[in-house]
């Protein structure tokens, strides 16, 4: 048995209730029929999603939405087992984006976006395609943003499931799940200690304050910037201390930008850096840390000091590390969220399409909308998590349902 097959199973005994919707899959065949087009950082939690929705009748092709974030043994693996998968670690961008072409060119009745790139790609060049998509998911912020922007202007064809703002995936997959495999990645990437270190981290949504929280776990000092003086309030009241970025950029060891926005860290802040400070980004593009003008900036660049770590010296003689190549640093130099936390969000996935395939057997084509998780099926997913954990918990009484209905004084 190969790597990657020994990787699909490991995540599995670890992902129950995926687990059990692939099983009822399996006797149901919800998606007999149908193409179902993914385009996920591919790996292992990722092809046991694939492999599920293959399970459950769909023809299922399967790209990356990161050219850095795929596991070439687990991408061979999951095509054994029948699924299309069209990717490769280190894609070139031009590969990449025929990749997200062949996904395209399948003619996908559903799909699962991580980021908006095959979204974006059916709207521009395949209108015509993009008609016949019965609907989709999204699976992260940036992705959300990129839609409501389509929806904004009137542009968006077929109907996205928000799959990122139900409460079971920004609570826990962006929190705990981003908190705990930044670090992870960070400490396997460069064998050194977090204790003792200087965080900024630049964001506190639920992201940020993941990264930020499992930072002082470590024994970190961390501060937080922000632009919204509303989380820049709460990471205050939370005892992290909230500076401007410039000001952040003289003091940090380490820095993680996790804002979803563009050119977070530029050449101001690379000026004011520490000699030997390290840069990482754990926002979905690799535009908020600008590599670009690190790279003008530098008079040498070594890559690969260590694996996928690069030193960018200055002309002062202070070097400043990039991780990652500035990409998804938690899947590009890791393995990304923890199985568990990823159970909850491709159960999300999974059960959000199969709420698609569902309405639009009942109601035919459905309206070009972005639509919330139906609150019964986040609950249903907690509800099976709790399960597979052995935790029980209460029930609200008919005369308690009643009294918080307003049924009776």
């Amino acid at each position: 048995m190969d790597l990657g097959e020994r990787k699909l199973l490991w995540v599995e005994r670890f992902m129950p209730v995926l687990r059990t919707l692939r099983a009822e899959f399996e006797r149901t065949r919800p998606f007999s029929g149908l193409t179902i087009a993914i385009a996920l950082h591919l790996e292992a939690k990722t092809a046991y999603l694939a492999d599920t929705l293959r399970a459950g009748g769909a023809e299922v092709y399967l790209a990356s939405s990161n050219p850095l974030s795929t596991q070439d043994d687990v991408a061979r693996a999951v095509a054994a087992r029948g699924v299309r998968v069209f990717a490769r670690r280190g894609a070139t961008q031009e590969e990449y984006e025929a990749y997200l072409e062949e996904l395209v060119r399948a003619r996908p009745h559903l799909l699962v976006d991580d980021g908006g790139d095959l979204v974006h790609l059916l709207h521009t060049r395949y209108p015509e395609i993009a008609a016949s998509v019965i609907g989709g998911a999204e699976e992260t912020t940036t992705g959300i943003l990129r839609l409501r922007a389509l929806a904004r202007s009137g542009r968006l064809r077929f109907p996205m499931v928000l799959v990122n703002d139900t409460p079971t995936k920004h609570l826990f997959d962006n929190r705990y799940g981003t908190g705990q495999s930044v670090w992870d990645a960070f400490v396997r990437t460069t064998n050194l200690l977090v204790a003792g270190k200087t965080v900024v981290v630049h964001g506190y949504g639920w992201c940020g304050k993941g990264v930020a929280q499992r930072a002082r776990g470590l024994g970190a000092e961390v501060v937080v910037t922000e632009v919204h003086p509303v989380r820049a309030l709460e990471a205050h009241l939370e005892g992290f201390r909230v500076l401007p970025a410039l000001e952040a950029a003289a003091i940090g060891d380490v820095f993680v930008t996790v804002t979803g926005n563009a050119r977070v860290l530029g050449r101001e802040h690379f000026a004011r850096m520490k000699d030997g400070a390290f840069l990482m980004n754990a926002g979905h593009f690799d535009v908020e840390v600008a590599v670009s003008e690190l790279r003008e900036m530098a008079v040498r660049i070594d890559e690969d000091v260590r694996p996928n770590v690069d030193a960018y010296v200055l002309p002062d003689g202070r070097t400043l590390y990039l991780l990652g190549k500035g990409r998804l640093v938690n899947l590009v130099a890791g393995d990304g969220h923890p199985a568990e936390i990823m159970d909850l969000s491709f159960a999300l996935q999974a059960l959000s399409l199969l709420y698609l395939r569902e309405r639009h057997a009942r109601e035919g084509r459905l309206a070009p909308e972005l639509l919330p998780v139906p609150p019964e099926v986040d609950e249903e997913v907690a509800r099976r998590k709790l399960a597979a954990l052995g935790i029980a918990i209460d029930h609200l009484t008919e005369d308690q349902r009643r009294y918080l209905e307003g049924e009776e004084a």
